[in-house]
């Protein structure tokens, strides 16, 4: 590792190392006022002369000031880059996540998963293969939120994504406030290409902006909204029914065959009016193709962020520990062997 390779976390605090020129000029001034008696009350340890010991009266002072710039330093919080630490100045795209949590994604017509461990996995892995894209992530049912803002640490979103639970909002599928809500993480982006990638499975039925007022402002604003429908379109007549996870009588886990409505042409409509494209994911297989076909065409730019801290780890334990070492001696030697009368 490279000591100090990251610079300081709060810089600032520097300017404590004003301290220590004050620090001797007030040390020489009080020694020009004072008139004082060394009395080494520590011979057994210290074995030093009286006039050696005369030599050295700077020594005291000398620790203080050494332990208030080692102070000054771990406040400022010296940064040190990590091996596997990257450029961060890439290219890349700025990309959110609308992810649906809705109960129906309990579907397990993904088998062995349901509809959303699936999503979850193919996301993850998604994540990983894109180092230089700062993705964000939506969630949303009966309401949106913002679950994680745009980011290139993306370990930090891959254990947010992996703790998601269907059932933390209100039950429904606010297709337009997820659109809404993904526009206004990409709203300050200055990348070239922000992109929403829309996820669900359901058709809206809830929120307060609809997803055709939503896709005009994705239009709007230059962002391409990707939809991916989770399930199969189903034709007239056909049996479109799933199986769900349910409770028998004896409270043990059982399915049962449902039907979960879908609006395909309404995803048509969001990604053509944006210029972004439809996908229809019946499988895990399919689901990853998809999220790889919506980044396969998209044009790229360069993200200029700076070094962030998960890049980087803070070590102020390399100058707090001898801060204390050098005050607890400099306390030691101003009562003993440096202690002085009156």
């Amino acid at each position: 590792m490279e000591l100090l390779g990251g610079g300081f976390a709060r810089p600032w605090a520097l300017l404590l190392l004003l301290g220590v020129p004050l620090a001797i000029a007030a040390a020489i001034r009080d020694r020009r006022r004072r008139a004082a008696l060394h009395v080494p009350t520590l011979p057994a340890l210290l074995h030093v002369g009286r006039g050696r010991l005369a030599r050295i009266h700077w020594l005291p002072t000398a620790l203080r000031c050494a332990a208030l710039a080692a102070c000054a330093l771990a406040l400022a919080g010296p940064l040190e880059a990590k091996p596997h630490a990257r450029d961060l100045s890439v290219e890349g795209i700025d990309i959110v996540v609308a992810l649906d949590l809705s109960t129906s994604m309990n579907a397990a017509d993904f088998q062995p998963e349901d509809r959303l461990g699936a999503a979850r996995r193919v996301l993850d892995d998604f994540i990983v293969r894109r180092p230089n894209d700062r993705i964000g992530l939506v969630v949303f049912a009966g309401e949106a939120y913002t679950q994680c803002p745009l980011t290139l640490d993306h370990q930090v979103l891959r254990d947010i994504l992996g703790q998601l639970q269907t059932g933390a909002i209100a039950d429904g599928t606010a297709i337009g406030n997820a659109i809404a809500t993904s526009l206004n993480r990409l709203r300050e982006s200055d990348a070239e290409s922000r992109v929403v990638i829309l996820i669900t499975d359901g058709d809206s039925n809830a929120g307060n902006v609809s997803p055709g007022e939503a896709a005009q402002m994705a239009r709007e604003l230059g962002v391409q909204v990707h939809t991916i429908m989770v399930g199969r379109e189903c034709e007239p007549g056909a049996d479109c029914r799933v199986p769900f996870p349910t409770r028998d009588v004896f409270g043990r886990r059982a399915y049962k065959r449902v039907e979960i409505p879908v609006n395909p042409a309404l995803l048509r409509e969001i990604a053509q009016t944006t210029g972004g494209t439809f996908h229809v994911a019946s499988d895990t297989a399919g689901l990853a193709q998809g999220l790889q076909e919506v980044l396969s065409s998209l044009e790229k730019t360069r993200i200029a962020e700076v070094r962030q801290l998960a890049d980087r780890v803070e070590r102020f334990d390399f100058f707090l520990l001898p801060a204390l070492l050098l005050g607890l001696l400099e306390v030691g030697l101003a009562t003993t062997r440096f202690r002085r009368f009156p």
